[in-house]
């Protein structure tokens, strides 16, 4: 299926690992010119590289911004004011007891999660605006609906980016905008490699066996009882950018691995 994503301009924030990365990849296999987007000037020049090794003819563009600060997203659309898609993938989580978190973690996860988003939708929308044409997509998670106790916080930014992206598929009501929210299930990386190793230690049991022990004691409700691939989540996020998904805006797109239990 020819997604007809050539020739478009696609910002991927946090896309120097993990979902983004894969996102970016999948994006630049579908002929776009991709953006990659870190902290650190070596992350960045790094998922370049992986990408152009792995796809041939791959355009991609990189640019180094904390995108959590108003002063690092100022920086990102100063360098590239323009995109036809923008996926706000960019985001912190740990776990941790409620009564730790202070009123600055609070803050810092507001303004990397949501604050983020917000500010670069509200630049790249004009633009889209005036083409009559984008994708607006938030990166939410399953956690938006099924608040963790350990990650309250985060749960909370989640839950804040789908009451952002409903309002601002109003906003492109009758335009060629979409704006949609994907909520992935717990997904494989670095972030989550390091939890499920530290897990492993509280709780005594082999490395090996601390995903299956995660299924079965914190995250019960999951269907298919193990953490999806970033590939898995990409596919959806580079579907609903794309032309043959003009039908579907304003939604909550779920890749939960059937964690929620709804039927809608």
């Amino acid at each position: 299926m020819d997604l007809e994503l050539g020739g478009k301009t696609v910002l991927v924030t946090g896309s120097t690992g993990g979902l983004g990365h894969a996102a970016a990849k999948l994006f630049a296999r579908e002929g776009a010119t991709v953006i990659v987007s870190g902290r650190t000037q070596a992350r960045v020049d790094a998922a370049r590289a992986a990408i152009e090794a792995e796809v041939p003819r791959a355009h991609v563009r990189g640019v180094t911004a904390d995108v959590g600060t108003a002063a690092g997203v100022a920086t990102l659309v100063a360098q590239e004011p323009i995109v036809d898609v923008l996926v706000n993938n960019v985001g912190v989580y740990a776990p941790r007891s409620f009564e730790e978190i202070s009123d600055a973690e609070w803050m810092r996860y507001f303004e990397t999660n949501v604050m983020s988003g917000i500010r670069l939708s509200r630049h790249y929308l004009a633009g889209m605006l005036a083409k009559n044409w984008g994708r607006i997509i938030f990166i939410s998670s399953e956690s938006a609906i099924q608040v963790p106790a350990e990650m309250i916080d985060y749960g909370m930014t989640k839950a804040a980016q789908l009451a952002v992206s409903r309002g601002l598929a109003e906003r492109a009501r009758g335009t060629g905008i979409t704006v949609n929210c994907i909520l992935p299930g717990p997904t494989r990386s670095e972030g989550l490699d390091a939890f499920v190793r530290g897990r492993a230690r509280e709780r005594g049991v082999p490395e090996a066996d601390a995903e299956k022990d995660f299924f079965a004691t914190a995250r019960p409700s999951s269907l298919i009882g193990r953490f999806e691939t970033p590939d898995e989540v990409a596919n959806l996020i580079v579907y609903t950018a794309s032309n043959r998904a003009s039908g579907t805006t304003g939604s909550a797109l779920r890749v939960d691995g059937g964690m929620v239990r709804s039927i809608i």
